[in-house]
């Protein structure tokens, strides 16, 4: 169809009957933002066989998909609809929301003839991973549209990629939607267009793209407030040995591990005290929005269960339980969005797809760490209703985590190569299992916590930071304390810049307060949260690396030996061998030594 003739087409559509589903979506512009208006006028312009939307979580991916089947299904470009959906949930939702326009798709089909009531299916990539000839089959037959959402999870797995390659190869229209299009590893995503960089890495080229940034503008997301807390673990390894760490100090890779799944241990004292905050962050935002809803997110089951028990006892409600994805659970999460209730506890990935926009504050009781899962965990807390409406999403203090919530507005494509660099490591590259992990549909009880070896015994927590649009705020304080209190009382409806300058000033007062205190009360690190960089273990390596390095040139430059220089540089910033030094005390020898290089030249 040329230009001219879609919008002759569009125009004509203008006068049709209300009652057709093509006019009440796409007639009317202002019932749709403007980048689902303008994702849309680009379809109609290309009219393309494939076309790859890239939108936020929350910014309305459904009403953009079904806007443009309504608009192909009314111009005859195709006869029927195909929704391939991630979960059993999410298929029901996509055949309720095209029910609201006139568009009926049967969520419960799994073979032969559909009823001539529909307009199409919804299924799920599971189900096309098992009878990918049945699809295949309807496709030839009739021409089809097949929306396929949340496309990342076409490259879960070899056969469920194959089988929607199989399945979908001869649609007329193919529309692939995600909000996260970055993958942790590099299985090829079907029907996405892949274009090669400056740095001849093959990565995702997306057609239209409405980052979170700009929904941020635009007030299509809510503002979110990241509220980290640290605290002292005690864990035993498998060999006897007792370790005791904090949250957010240079560990290696396995002791934090270990001391982040002490932290979310719930016989410990590090969940009840954050579960207890993030109460009192949800009484405080239901101020401004009264029905808000509260969501953990656990590892398992087992946590799940603690957690919904622990919040009975902080708050004297039942929480909401969601242990898998079945028929049950479904019903579970629909009730408690249309209720008042204040929480629900959901298992990993059932997490993906819960479309509950009263949800405003979340606990990240996890330990899965690939940017793909933290985006799509934040994504169930950004949709807005109205402008004004803040998330609040608390956090343990770990370095990947803490990264992830500071570059929440950068947009990233989907890589199928790794750096060819020798040496250079990818920063999202998760290993196969974590992924596995992260994307598996049932919460099945694996036995493995069992076999993990640790033991947790202890913990605490400490308020450590609010991190918003890029900063980090605030000083540490203690649960309960007035200090903490001043940040869970931030008001649940701000505009984004009425949060930055709400969180400056509380700072301020937070630092005013701690100088007044007499020295001896100071048993918590006295310094503002941009002064403590969280870093891991390999930036810590790497710090203590380019020190060596460059005291090593200052060796030959000065003539003294290694060890003069070190002990110099100990006298004059002070602070324990460069082995126990902080972060912030190895940057500060190395500005130094840099100093003196310069001064002798």
């Amino acid at each position: 169809m040329t230009t001219a003739a879609a919008s002759s087409s569009s125009s004509h559509s203008h006068h049709l009957s209300p009652a057709f589903p093509g006019r009440a979506p796409w007639g009317t512009a202002s019932k749709l933002r403007a980048w689902q208006q303008g994702a849309m006028e680009k379809y109609i312009q290309e009219q393309p066989r494939d076309f790859l939307a890239v939108a936020t979580p929350g910014a309305g991916k459904t009403t953009f998909a079904l806007t443009l089947a309504s608009w192909l299904l009314h111009h005859h470009v195709v006869q029927q609809v195909t929704v391939v959906a991630p979960t059993e949930h999410l298929k029901k939702q996509w055949a309720e929301a095209a029910a609201r326009i006139g568009i009926k798709l049967d969520p419960e089909y799994s073979a032969g003839p559909l009823g001539k009531d529909y307009d199409g299916v919804a299924v799920t990539y599971a189900g096309v991973g098992v009878r990918p000839m049945l699809h295949r089959n309807r496709v030839e037959q009739r021409k089809t549209l097949v929306i396929l959402d949340e496309i990342h999870h076409a490259g879960d797995s070899k056969s469920w990629g194959e089988a929607c390659l199989e399945a979908f190869d001869p649609a007329t229209r193919r529309l692939a939607l995600t909000g996260t299009p970055f993958r942790s590893d590099t299985n090829p995503i079907p029907f996405v267009v892949y274009e090669e960089d400056n740095a001849g890495i093959r990565r995702s080229a997306a057609d239209y793209t409405y980052g979170y940034g700009s929904a941020l503008s635009d007030g299509v997301v809510r503002p979110v407030i990241f509220l980290s807390y640290s605290g002292n673990m005690r864990w035993r390894t498998k060999a006897g040995d007792e370790i005791a760490a904090r949250l957010g100090e240079p560990m290696t890779k396995d002791a934090v591990s270990q001391a982040w799944r002490t932290a979310l241990d719930p016989r410990g004292d590090w969940m009840p005290s954050v579960l207890r905050a993030a109460d009192q962050r949800l009484t405080e935002v239901r101020k401004g929005i009264p029905d808000a809803g509260a969501l953990v997110i656990a590892s398992d089951q087992d946590s799940a269960r603690a957690y919904a028990k622990l919040i009975r006892e902080i708050t004297g409600t039942k929480a909401t339980l969601v242990l898998s994805d079945d028929a049950g659970a479904s019903k579970r999460i629909d009730d408690f969005s249309e209720s008042d209730d204040r929480w629900m506890v959901a298992v990993r990935m059932v997490s993906e797809g819960v479309d509950v926009p009263r949800l405003a504050v979340g606990v990240y009781a996890t330990t899965i760490s690939t940017p793909l899962f933290f985006a799509q965990a934040v994504g169930r807390f950004v949709r807005s209703r109205r402008r004004g409406e803040t998330a609040s999403v608390f956090l343990p203090t770990i370095p990947d985590l803490l990264t992830f919530a500071n570059e929440m507005e950068v947009e990233r494509d989907h890589a199928l190569d790794k750096p060819k660099k020798e040496g250079e490591e990818d920063p999202y590259a998760e290993s196969e299992k974590e992924m596995e992990e992260a994307n598996k549909e049932q919460d099945e009880d694996t036995g493995e916590q069992d076999m993990l070896p640790f033991e947790a015994l202890e913990s605490d927590a400490v308020f450590d930071r609010v991190l918003y649009d890029g900063a980090e705020f605030g000083m540490q304080a203690h649960p309960g304390s007035e200090e903490e209190q001043d940040y869970l009382g931030i008001p649940g409806l701000l505009e984004p810049d009425q949060v930055q300058l709400l969180l400056q000033k509380r700072q301020a007062r937070q630092i005013a307060h701690s100088r007044k205190k007499p020295d001896t009360e100071a048993d918590l690190l006295e310094l503002p949260a941009e002064r403590r960089p969280v870093v891991s273990h390999k930036e810590m390596m790497e710090l203590r690396k380019r020190l060596n390095t460059l005291v090593g040139a200052y060796v030959h430059q000065s003539g003294k030996p290694h060890g003069v220089i070190h002990t110099e540089l100990r006298r004059v910033c002070g602070g324990p061998p460069s082995a126990e030094a902080t972060a912030g005390q190895l940057r500060q020898r190395i500005a130094k030594v840099q100093e003196w290089a310069t001064r002798m030249r």
